[in-house]
């Protein structure tokens, strides 16, 4: 990606010198982003099946990340000019600018969300999270939150690359479009009322899709408004691998379970990678209709 000319985002908030205190608060709902297929992906790298299964049933099982500081996508602690900062806020920036537009052009305003860079553990108005839930995005603060060393263990899982880091930023940033309009508690009333896991599950892929869908949309415009283009080649085949890498039935081929679609909460592989497509493709928000279209 031709990154380095984009406007950083002045909404980027370091707490990666402050850490966090572990254990503490109550323990933070990861339903919302990629966050719970990354914990069971990390899970099953680092701790085999028996881990995956323990989270599955909801075990607690202790999980520690490696720290960021190991990274190749991290500078040194404290540094607020370090490389991975600089990404993301050109990342953060790119949303706004794509977002900001869409929004004006629906005749309402586009309010940014913080995205927040943090190391080992946080504390959200969510609850408490260590780096072993994922990047996340929080709607009771509408803040992105990101502890950089993610991006190693994503490369690892099979989604290598700047745009597969971009595609992450853009995902999340979907979940905050879907509560600035207010799908988001539509979706959350319809799965309470539902009194059906699998309806409720349901309802969730949709909304991960939906975040892919999205994710490729402000690809889509960004590559556009710039002076050059802002992808480079392979840069869509990267989005698609990290995509790939993250679907429910990857997930659950490899901790060697049956294949059970009705368990989904993020989507399969292929959907994942369709939505993502559709968004690059079309760049049009309302071809992101996951609810009816999959």
């Amino acid at each position: 990606m031709k990154w380095r000319d984009l406007r950083r985002s002045s909404n980027v908030e370091d707490r990666r010198a402050a850490g966090g205190a572990r254990g503490s608060g109550p323990r933070l709902p990861v339903r919302s982003g990629i966050g719970l297929v990354v914990l069971l992906v990390l899970a099953f790298l680092l701790g085999g099946p028996e881990l995956v299964l323990n989270l599955l049933t909801g075990t607690e099982a202790p999980y520690e990340s490696e720290s960021p500081r190991d990274s190749q996508a991290t500078a040194p602690e404290g540094s607020g000019t370090d490389e991975g900062r600089a990404f993301v806020s050109a990342m953060l920036g790119s949303t706004e600018d794509v977002w900001s537009a869409i929004f004006r052009a629906d005749g309402s305003e586009y309010e940014q969300p913080v995205l927040v860079l943090f190391q080992d553990s946080v504390q959200s108005a969510c609850g408490s999270a260590s780096a072993a839930t994922g990047p996340f995005y929080c709607p009771a603060d509408r803040k992105l939150y990101i502890d950089l060393g993610f991006f190693r263990e994503l490369a690892r899982m099979g989604g290598p690359g700047d745009f597969a880091q971009a595609y992450v930023i853009g995902h999340e940033v979907g979940h905050h479009v879907q509560t600035l309009v207010g799908l988001a508690d539509d979706v959350r009333t319809a799965q309470a009322r539902s009194g059906d896991q699998v309806t409720a599950n349901r309802l969730q892929v949709a909304m991960e899709l939906q975040a892919d869908c999205y994710a490729g949309v402000w690809a889509h415009h960004a590559n556009r408004m710039q002076d050059h283009a802002l992808l480079e080649p392979g840069d869509v085949e990267e989005g698609l691998a990290a995509a790939a890498a993250i679907g429910d039935d990857r997930l659950q081929r490899s901790a060697g379970r049956r294949i059970s679609p009705e368990s989904f909460t993020h989507g399969s592989s292929a959907e994942r990678q369709r939505w993502l497509q559709t968004g690059l493709e079309t760049g049009d928000p309302d071809a992101c209709d996951t609810f009816r279209r999959r």
